[in-house]
């Protein structure tokens, strides 16, 4: 589809298309090996450089990345089970009971990077009953498809498939209109949130839950430290954020481009710079 939202703001990157699907995408999509390791990320940010990405319940690269994409609770089947999360996010399980015991079980499984998180902590919620505090309160979502469809949004008929989920990678410019534009319709101030979550959680199950109230809000992302090493590494840029709108609010704010700030100078002005 066009998009004139898109149009005006200038983005860099393509604008993607999260879907749900019970068909599997033509040959040539991009999808994780059963069993190996990934960042939901990469998927989103091979569609944002304009190719078709895909996942199922057996390919979501790691177990966040099952939870953010909305295939249930997968921290439940991390190693050594949600116990083994809740240390790899705070304080690291090396030094409980039985830890190098615990190490030499998951080795086989994990990456480097990985593996030392695992052993000494990512360190980003204090303790590991403050990181159980995070996942209750997680919006973990079990969608009713198969696939989940990462493609460039000017890819998608949306008589034929509408998105879930529509993400721009944005600069801060960027991120400043948009958020504008969300207030645009409403005037009362509340129409975008900026969760810490994960990266995916914040491109899929947040949006996810937003889709379902009355008046859905916009989701900020990529507070995620190790999704932002990722992106940068994927799409060469350092200032990038994620916009996400479920598909409803995305329509809302296509329609209120025209006659917008978008025509005035202050927006143009930043675009000559």
């Amino acid at each position: 589809m066009d998009s004139a939202l898109v149009k005006v703001l200038h983005l860099k990157h393509h604008a993607v298309a999260l879907l749900w699907s019970d068909s599997k995408p033509e040959n040539g999509a991009m999808q994780f090996q059963k069993g190996k390791w990934g960042c939901v990320m990469w998927l989103a940010a091979h569609a944002a450089k304009g190719k078709h990405a895909f996942c199922d319940k057996e390919t979501f690269g790691c177990f966040g990345g099952g939870v953010g994409l909305g295939f249930g609770n997968q921290y439940l089947n991390f190693p050594v089970g949600i116990k083994g999360f809740c240390h790899f996010l705070s304080v690291g399980n090396i030094e409980q009971e039985g830890g190098e015991d615990l190490a030499n079980s998951v080795r086989p499984f994990m990456h480097t990077e990985s593996f030392d998180n695992f052993l000494h902590g990512e360190r980003y919620i204090e303790t590991p009953e403050k990181v159980q505090n995070f996942i209750d309160s997680l919006p973990i979502t079990e969608i009713p498809n198969k696939y989940v469809i990462f493609k460039p949004l000017k890819d998608v008929d949306p008589e034929r498939e509408p998105p879930e989920t529509v993400i721009f990678f944005a600069n801060p410019d960027q991120l400043s209109a948009l958020v504008v534009l969300a207030n645009y319709g409403y005037g009362d101030n509340r129409n975008v949130i900026i969760p810490y979550a994960a990266g995916c959680q914040t491109i899929g199950i947040y949006p996810y839950q937003e889709a379902r109230s009355e008046k859905p809000r916009a989701v900020v992302g990529l507070t995620d430290l190790s999704a932002r090493v990722y992106i940068r590494r994927q799409l060469k840029d350092k200032n990038l954020m994620t916009f996400s709108m479920p598909w409803k609010l995305f329509k809302e704010m296509e329609a209120n481009v025209p006659g917008s700030f978008f025509e005035r100078h202050s927006w143009k002005s930043l675009m000559e710079e």
